[in-house]
This record gives structure tokens, sequence and C-alpha cells, in this order.
């Protein structure tokens, strides 16, 4: 099994990297390709659960960065 790993990225979207298995809400496998897949974390985007980049265009901010403890 591959590694995954999830990045916060800074008033964007979440990035994963890693083998990943990704599900619809009826549990259905849904197509990823390439060694990154970019998901929504403003709500806005035209391509859920998929970052489309509307998050720049509405000014989306997070609303705290992850915490130092949260890291250890």
């Amino acid at each position: 099994m591959n590694d995954v790993t999830i990045q916060v990225r800074a008033n964007g979207p979440y990035k994963v990297t890693g083998g990943i298995e990704l599900l619809s809400q009826e549990g259905k496998t849904v197509r990823t390709e390439g060694g990154a897949v970019f998901l929504c974390r403003c709500g806005a985007s035209t391509n859920k659960p998929f970052c489309d980049g509307t998050h720049s265009k509405i000014g989306f901010r997070a609303d705290m960065a992850t915490s130092d403890a949260a890291e250890s």
C-alpha cells in the first residue's frame, strides 16, 4: 500500500498524494488520475469534490492554519 499525504494549502484546497481510493456518497469509486488530487475546501467548486480554483475568485480564507500542537 502506498503512503498517503494530505497537505493543507493556505486558503486553498487539500493536496492529496499517494495511492488513494476516492468514493462517492453512493460508495462508487471516483476516478482520479495523476500523482496528486486537489480536494475543494471552500465549498464553492463546481467540480466537487475536486478544486476548480473558485476559492481564489471568492476570496476564501481558511479559519486557521494547522496548529503546531497537531503536527507533533
